[in-house]
């Protein structure tokens, strides 16, 4: 299954210049903060494939308008085709905002997540705004990543983390992926990248994928729960793995 991330920068190959041709192969989408509304929505009708989101720090104008059609797995899990997948979006909290966290905040939000990640047995994608602290980020505030994320990442060792928030250039040698100890793989989205997904430990969760979608799905504008079996939520795929 392939992967398309993206985050921070709204590209003109992927807007004002799209040709469906260069995204065929794509089968989701993780949108790792910090993009405008519109260009979520135009993505998940020319892509034709979910729009998975978390809310970056400037995304304050998603409470008047969100992306309608989207998925927000903000504080959510969320499983596509059995990739299980956690989404917490945000950044360290530099100043009053909705999607600011501090790191004794970040931790009550995994807190929260954990229930349904321990239902599902793991999960095997972390979709975050903000990176892990020591790995790719920056040492202001507003850039630090959250050393929280080391403790989810170490105790459940999913394949993959996607993130955003530090800007290409912000460093001088930027790196886009990087691998922590305990195995996973941390991409830097900004712009996009395109990823294989993992292979997931099995392509159903039966009604355990069913109860942590519905409670994701609650949370998105222009989706409903009814609507399950067209995004691929509760069934099984195996066909394009």
């Amino acid at each position: 299954m392939k992967i398309l991330a993206i985050a921070d920068v709204e590209e003109r190959m992927l807007w004002d210049n799209f040709r469906r041709s260069r995204f065929e192969g794509v089968d989701l989408v993780l949108a790792a903060g910090d993009l405008d509304a519109d260009y979520l929505e135009f993505l998940v009708t020319m892509l034709t494939c979910p729009v998975l989101y978390v809310h970056g720090n400037h995304d304050e104008s998603y409470r008047r308008k969100p992306p309608l059609g989207c998925i927000c797995v903000d504080d959510s899990v969320y499983v596509y085709r059995g990739l299980r997948i956690v989404g917490l979006g945000g950044s360290m909290r530099y100043k009053d905002g909705t999607y600011m966290s501090t790191e004794q905040e970040m931790r009550r939000r995994i807190r929260k997540v954990e229930p349904s990640i321990r239902l599902l047995g793991g999960f095997d994608v972390l979709l975050a705004h903000a990176p892990v602290r020591g790995v790719g980020d920056l040492d202001d505030l507003p850039h630090r990543g959250f050393e929280c994320f080391n403790t989810l990442l170490e105790r459940w060792r999913p394949a993959l983390m996607v993130h955003g928030h530090v800007h290409a250039n912000y460093i001088t040698n930027f790196s886009r992926e990087r691998e922590l100890a305990c195995g996973t793989r941390v991409v830097n989205a900004f712009g996009h990248v395109e990823l294989d997904a993992p292979t997931p430990s099995q392509l159903s969760y039966g009604w355990k994928e069913h109860l942590v979608n519905k409670r994701a799905l609650r949370k998105s504008d222009g989706i409903a729960s009814h609507e399950e079996g067209v995004l691929g939520a509760g069934q099984s795929y195996g066909q394009r793995w």
